[in-house]
């Protein structure tokens, strides 16, 4: 190729200029290189939820903003990739594509496509690792086959997990000539309008730049108490770094290193580490089963559970959805869902077990509901997250485990914080009787302003009933 043949770098979940291979290897060829986001809204792959599409727009704004720092200009096109790509080749004589690898079964058919059809065009294509610490084909069984048990997974994945340092960024980017046309990013009505829903997320900070602050403030001030930490709802416990790596603002390779490297200046013990890192490892597992299971969006990695009597009851899930279903710790967190596109982890499950377990629900209702209002949705640990929780997926034994939400809520929040914080008309009861408001005396509730089913529901439902016909049906499925 000659050297004013551009190069075309194809961002997609790799939103960085950090530790990003695809664009290393592009600014390393000495070309000019041509930054590209393309939105495809037209492949099987799945459409972005809103509040992922709240996120994009303010990272696609930061990576503008970082790629003009190195002398290069992003280049927003909107139409199906295939399309785009060749077009852009046609505009700019680009003889190379280079973009960082996605794992999901559409994803994986579409670029293979591409592949096969540029290198026709005579166009050179190269795609990398940005997203993960191993390829989901890497880590085998002893007889070669993938894993559906955490535990042996990590202990295969963890060993090589650290063998990839991550690498910094490029030193400048080669312009090409011309004006390449680009969309504006407004166009694309990313930002929602009409109404403007997002104001409760202001705390989040997209883009690279609010990556590392979150990983430093994490480093600095949590990591040594995570272990104990994570749990607990009412307290800063968890690096919510899952929005940034799923949009590839960081790394795994730089958060493992940057871990490991508190751990050296004993900035977070050994056991703190390791817990952290075990996270890292879950993400890397639910990605793993879900290359080698692709249906899961839809299908239940256990078949037995395809025969699940799973109920209709729109009322529970308007409910549940509200964040209005008497139970304080459920309904804390889908508000908390609801205001700020995130909910912590371990209410997250107690939510998702009252949807199923309780309410029983199909699982793939609460999924979409979450894909649309999480900022880090991923469709990996979104999927296979629920299946954990519903009993149908990987490593879910025991599967008809059926969280208590009041015990869940007295063991994790014992005070109530959380409750208050997302369940106002509740901040005026004690921390020992926060999470069952239906067993206070009426003259305790009417003291602390709570009108039962005015004020605050009335529980939908009797979780002990609920937890029986759960356990019935679980039964049934065995038998």
């Amino acid at each position: 190729m000659p050297d004013s043949a551009p190069v075309i770098v194809w961002f997609r979940q790799d939103l960085r200029l950090r530790d990003n291979p695809a664009l290393t290897d592009a600014a390393g060829l000495g070309r000019p290189v041509i930054p590209l986001y393309i939105l495809d809204e037209t492949a099987d792959v799945r459409r972005p939820g809103a509040a992922s599409r709240w996120w994009l727009d303010k990272s696609l704004r930061a990576l503008g903003k970082d790629i003009e720092a190195l002398g290069g200009r992003l280049i927003l096109r909107r139409g199906p990739a295939a399309r785009i790509l060749a077009e852009l080749v046609a505009e700019t004589g680009a003889e190379a594509v280079r973009w960082s690898r996605l794992y999901d079964a559409a994803s994986v058919a579409r670029d293979v496509a591409i592949k096969a059809k540029l290198a026709k065009a005579g166009v050179e294509c190269r795609s990398f690792n940005a997203a993960l610490l191993n390829e989901p084909w890497e880590v085998k069984t002893g007889a070669g086959g993938d894993y559906r048990v955490f535990t042996p997974y990590w202990r295969t994945a963890r060993a090589p997990a650290g063998d990839r340092a991550p690498t910094g960024r490029p030193g400048k980017l080669r312009a090409p000539a011309g004006n390449t046309g680009s969309d504006p990013l407004a166009s694309w009505s990313l930002h929602p309008t009409a109404p403007d829903w997002s104001k409760g997320f202001e705390d989040w900070a997209p883009g690279e730049a609010g990556a590392q602050r979150r990983l430093d403030g994490f480093l600095d001030d949590v990591a040594c108490r995570y272990a104990t930490g994570r749990d607990k709802p009412a307290v800063a416990g968890t690096s919510q770094l899952s929005p940034h790596l799923h949009f590839g603002e960081i790394g795994p390779r730089q958060i493992w290193a940057a871990v490991q490297g508190a751990a050296v200046r004993q900035q977070a013990s050994h056991p703190q580490v390791e817990t952290f890192l075990e996270e890292l490892g879950w993400r890397e597992f639910n990605h793993h089963v879900f290359y080698h299971h692709p249906n899961l969006t839809g299908q239940n990695l256990d078949s037995a559970f395809d025969a699940f009597p799973w109920r209709e009851d729109a009322e529970g899930l308007m409910a549940w959805r509200r964040g209005r279903t008497g139970f304080p710790i459920v309904d804390a967190g889908m508000r908390q869902l609801w205001a700020t596109g995130w909910m912590h982890n371990r209410v997250r499950m107690i939510a998702a077990s009252f949807l199923v377990k309780d309410l029983m629900i199909d699982w793939r209702i609460g999924e979409a509901w979450f894909w649309d209002t999480l900022v880090d949705a991923d469709l990996a640990n979104n999927v296979l997250n629920w299946q954990w929780v519903a009993g149908s997926g990987a490593d879910a034994a025991p599967y008809f485990r059926v969280f208590n939400p009041t015990l869940q809520g007295r063991t994790f929040d014992p005070d109530g914080d959380y409750v208050r914080r997302w369940v106002p008309e509740l901040a005026g009861l004690p921390g020992s009787v926060i999470h069952e408001p239906w067993r206070v005396p009426p003259e305790a509730l009417a003291k602390a302003g709570v009108e039962p089913g005015v004020d605050y529901p009335i529980p939908i439902i009797d979780h002990v009933s609920a937890r029986k016909r759960a356990l019935a049906a679980y039964r049934g499925l065995r038998s």
